[in-house]
């Protein structure tokens, strides 16, 4: 069973080719961060012109890179929300087209949903000697999803079959980390670049707050993002701490964003193993791109080692947006005849 998944959810434009939902015969992704890094953040407007630019290349490439035609496909599935609106309805007109004019099933996917299902991916392989377990988790398990849109925990018990514990109040984690590599210049995507810093900084060097917010499973962010803004503020004499960091030597800043990093990773990593032990779950799988950070992965595992828990983690390519994921999910959906029709319409806030 062959199924053509199309993620346009936010400002990468992917197409993936999936064998029953789990082998990956090819993955596209079309990066816009050339585009957005000079504003510092996503521009919707942009985002959604230039996945119109981009979707019929993408997915012509991912096709061919799995050899495959369109007679070929048991299905199109697309991601349909939440995200950018106006990139959601590129990816859904085209898949809407292509299945209209080939007669062939399409298949809608909550973005959330496909996140959930990455860690079924063949391409997850193990690595055990680093904590990881082997192969596609079974249920039930607890799912940490963590990007620059979401920050959620789920108990899922099988397809369809989800139970949301926990979710960020405010910032979404890599909201947080864009934001705080912004008030540092660092640039954007933030993720990336203050997890390179803080591989040369002291984590405990800054004591930033740890919002653990006892009772419940929810995260919250965005006080720690001001207590960054107000240190910079002591060390800079300046409201606007970006426009004096040239008064900050360079081994502060890489100070600031390992100990920036490590609330963070604390936070995700402490409500993730409480969330087990409560559901008495022994599988853990994490999900979005946060869930490519070196040190999230790496206290993962060894809070899952500890506590003997299974931790599934995907490579960081599958962690990120792309339409593997989608047509992973979209596989139950198919086999269960959960089909969309032409009538589909995408949706900004999607609960899952």
């Amino acid at each position: 069973m062959l199924i053509l998944g199309i993620d346009t959810s936010c400002d990468d434009t992917s197409a993936s080719v999936v064998e029953d939902g789990k082998r990956i015969l090819s993955n596209i992704v079309s990066s816009q961060e050339d585009i957005h890094k000079k504003y510092g953040g996503i521009v919707p407007e942009l985002a959604s012109r230039r996945h119109i630019e981009m979707i019929w290349p993408v997915v012509d490439e991912a096709l061919k890179s799995a050899n495959t035609k369109l007679d070929e496909l048991s299905a199109v599935a697309v991601c349909y929300g939440p995200g950018l609106i106006g990139s959601l309805l590129v990816g859904c007109s085209f898949a809407k087209s292509v299945c209209f004019s080939k007669g062939i099933p399409l298949v809608s996917v909550n973005h959330i949903e496909g996140h959930i299902f990455s860690s079924f991916l063949d391409e997850g392989g193990p690595l055990v000697d680093k904590g990881f377990a082997q192969g596609a988790p079974e249920f039930p398990f607890i799912s940490l999803i963590v990007s620059g849109g979401h920050t959620s925990l789920y108990r899922v018990d099988g397809f369809r079959r989800y139970k949301e514990l926990g979710r960020t109040r405010d910032d979404a984690a890599g909201e947080a980390y864009d934001k705080v590599a912004k008030l540092l210049g660092l640039g954007y995507p933030g993720g990336p670049a203050i997890d390179r810093l803080a591989h040369e900084g002291n984590p405990a060097a800054v004591d930033f707050p740890r919002a653990y917010l006892p009772g419940d499973f929810d995260f919250s962010f965005s006080g720690l993002k001001t207590a960054v803004l107000n240190f910079l503020r002591t060390k800079v004499g300046s409201r606007k701490p970006n426009a004096e960091l040239r008064t900050l030597n360079s081994e502060l800043v890489k100070d600031i964003c390992a100990s920036f990093q490590q609330a963070v990773v604390d936070v995700l990593v402490r409500k993730t193993e409480w969330a087990a032990k409560e559901e008495k779950v022994r599988r853990v799988t994490i999900s979005g791109g946060v869930g490519a950070n070196s040190a999230l992965r790496r206290e993962l595992a060894l809070m899952a080692k500890k506590g003997g828990l299974q931790l599934f983690i995907p490579p960081a390519a599958l962690c990120t947006d792309n339409a593997a994921m989608i047509a992973a999910a979209a596989y139950h959906h198919f086999i269960t005849h959960d089909i969309a029709g032409m009538e589909l319409n995408p949706v900004a806030y999607l609960p899952l």
